[in-house]
């Protein structure tokens, strides 16, 4: 019997309805049936590429985390100014994050089934980012009393839950505040200039 060859240009078609669907109703609220409907392909033959939606997410999520982390390493280990930094930091965690809104989800529920498999396996695959520079760099900034005295770990967590936070609280935040979908993301824009502005007034003397 010949094994059927799988086809390139149905995969990215699958690849490219997984991403709308998983972004409008979310890593749980998606079904392999509104994949395929989306594909314009019939469930057995989703099921031929991807035995299941976690399989499926992953490749979703490698893909990203290939294409994103190099973007934030090159922020990290660049020449540029600290408080530059911060803001190219803060500006392509948003653009990553409102164009793939159920990855802080996805990187969630694995890690809290299985943080070491599934880091090692991230890890693995894709370039993970290196800090390293970023922390050196707040610290010299404070020896030279450019910025006031700060943990540069704190100074980086910081950073990342006030840009990652409202996307994990989305349904929240929304319902709480009796918020349009508009309402949610046109803050979340007004956030890339904000966030910043907070974190460097707090540290500049």
């Amino acid at each position: 019997m010949v094994k059927k060859k799988k086809d390139d240009t149905t995969e990215e078609k699958i690849l490219a309805a997984a991403r709308k669907v998983f972004t409008t109703k979310g890593m749980a609220g998606a079904r392999m049936q509104d994949i395929a409907d989306e594909a314009g392909i019939n469930k057995a033959m989703l099921h031929y590429y991807f035995r299941d939606k976690d399989k499926l997410f992953e490749v979703i999520f490698m893909e990203e985390a290939n294409k994103f982390f190099p973007k934030i390493n090159i922020i990290f280990e660049s020449e540029a100014p600290l408080f530059e930094k911060i803001e190219l930091f803060v500006n392509e965690y948003i653009d990553e994050m409102v164009e793939n809104p159920y990855l802080p989800w996805f990187i969630m529920n694995e890690a809290n089934r299985d943080a070491e498999q599934f880091f090692a396996k991230v890890w693995a695959m894709t370039k993970n980012p290196r800090p390293m520079k970023f922390l050196e760099q707040i610290e010299k900034e404070v020896k030279k009393g450019t910025i006031k005295r700060v943990n540069p770990l704190h100074l980086l967590l910081n950073l990342l839950s006030m840009t990652i936070f409202p996307f994990i609280a989305r349904p929240m935040i929304i319902k709480n505040l009796k918020m349009s979908a508009q309402q949610f993301d046109e803050v979340i824009e007004q956030r890339r200039k904000e966030i910043p502005k907070f974190i460097i007034e707090s540290i500049k003397k």
